[in-house]
């Protein structure tokens, strides 16, 4: 059984679109969701850092804390995957439901971080919560290499994040790789940000708003402030 696709808009509705940003541990996920949100006026939707009780304990001792910390991000992210559905906004969330399972436990597992059985626990009850979801609109999906991504994790000075090992950076990133090829929920689009710094170049920034709106089908949802709907064709 696969998750639900949004019915057809092209006959009326007054839902807005669900765009995903998916990409590796200092890819500039919430960079973009942040600077998306502000130009378009998307409503963003961040993933659970500041506040996330066992990411700290999970980066001193995986094997412990895998667990835990994969339900916790599952029950969080359904919530908010559930919240945009009944939305009549734009919305964009940095990180999806689906990188938990295709990406994290997947990683977790396949480093012996998680055991054969919590593993199982895991995924079925992820299949049975996507059940329930509609899938989204479009996937941004951020490719960086490992170089580049440990620039990036060092330059926002996370203590959590110190021990994070290029082995696993690499692993992720293959993982990624294999999701991004296979991705079957809806359209996606993949960005190479070693190629563009959209955070302090606004010309490369520019081009990437426009391969975003050049991947969706419904333009007219792409602006919600009429003000902006004059800067792309």
């Amino acid at each position: 059984m696969l998750p639900k696709a949004y019915p057809d808009l092209s006959s009326g509705g007054s839902r807005g679109m669900f765009i995903i940003v998916a990409g590796n541990i200092g890819s500039g996920k919430t960079t973009l969701t942040k600077k998306l949100s502000e130009r378009l006026g998307w409503r963003p939707h961040f993933e659970s850092v500041q506040n996330n009780p066992y990411l700290k304990d999970f980066y001193e001792d995986m094997e412990r804390w895998s667990f835990p910390l994969q339900i916790y991000f599952l029950t969080h992210r359904f919530n908010i995957h559930r919240s945009i559905e009944n939305s009549n906004f734009t919305d964009i969330q940095d990180r999806s439901i689906y990188e938990d399972a295709h990406i994290f436990a997947r990683a977790l597992f396949e480093q012996k971080y998680l055991s054969p059985r919590d593993y199982e626990n895991y995924i079925g009850l992820y299949e049975s919560m996507i059940q329930f979801l509609y899938t989204p609109d479009l996937m941004i999906g951020l490719r960086r290499s490992i170089p580049k991504l440990l620039d990036r994790i060092k330059s926002r000075g996370r203590n959590y994040e110190k021990s994070i090992s290029v082995d696993y950076l690499t692993r992720l990133n293959s993982y990624y790789d294999d999701w991004f090829e296979k991705y079957s929920f809806g359209k996606s689009l993949i960005i190479d940000t070693d190629e563009f710094d959209f955070l302090e170049n606004e010309d490369d920034f520019d081009f990437l708003v426009q391969k975003i709106y050049d991947s969706i089908d419904q333009k007219d949802l792409f602006f919600p402030k009429a003000e902006n709907s004059t800067h792309l064709s």
